[in-house]
């Protein structure tokens, strides 16, 4: 079966944006980037990879996952179709129809449909953000990427959205960790079933 897998940046304070959707806050170089990018070079926007010659077919994901908002940002970077090499679903109740002819909406019950999609053959799928959508989706998420950024915000959108109250406690271990010179942690957590 397939994984879903939440890969994302986020500070040590566990905040992925700012309360307006901003990212500017992380760092766009450092020693992490080449690393990351090397071993995951799907999760890279399509008009990234084309800028910097990266055609290899994808290793790790072959789907990825969306909530309105993470989406909207790459509309207004001038794309609707942000990961054109991937399969792509954006997850919104307000669109009224898909937002680009490479881009499937899932309006309603996304819970049911990557329970769906993780039966179907392929990579993994990839859920890129937000946080809401992963706290909608954490029954379904088998691992944690997370690129820990040693940045206090303060405020902002959370990791896992709003505070919610689970029936119990999502349990994670490590797989693997990395700490790079710029003070990113690379980190990898999977799902204790």
């Amino acid at each position: 079966m397939r994984k879903l897998t939440y890969y994302v940046a986020s500070t040590i304070d566990g905040f992925i944006a700012t309360d307006d959707g901003s990212v500017d806050f992380f760092p766009v170089g450092g020693d992490h980037v080449p690393v990351i990018n090397a071993q995951y070079p799907e999760t890279l926007p399509t008009k990234v990879r084309e800028a910097l010659g990266l055609d290899k077919p994808a290793e790790t994901f072959d789907t990825v996952l969306m909530g309105r908002r993470t989406h909207d940002f790459g509309v207004r970077t001038g794309t609707s179709s942000p990961y054109a090499h991937l399969r792509q679903f954006v997850v919104s109740t307000t669109l009224p129809e898909d937002p680009d002819p490479d881009v499937e909406l899932i309006a309603a019950d996304p819970l049911a449909r990557v329970r769906a999609l993780k039966r179907e053959p392929g990579l993994g799928i990839w859920l890129c953000g937000g946080g809401e959508l992963a706290q909608a989706l954490l029954p379904e998420i088998d691992q944690v990427f997370l690129k820990l950024h040693p940045i206090v915000l303060g405020s902002g959108r959370p990791l896992f959205g709003p505070a919610a109250r689970l029936p119990e406690p999502n349990r994670f271990r490590v797989l693997t960790s990395r700490v790079f010179e710029d003070g990113v942690a690379f980190l990898k957590y999977v799902r204790i079933r």
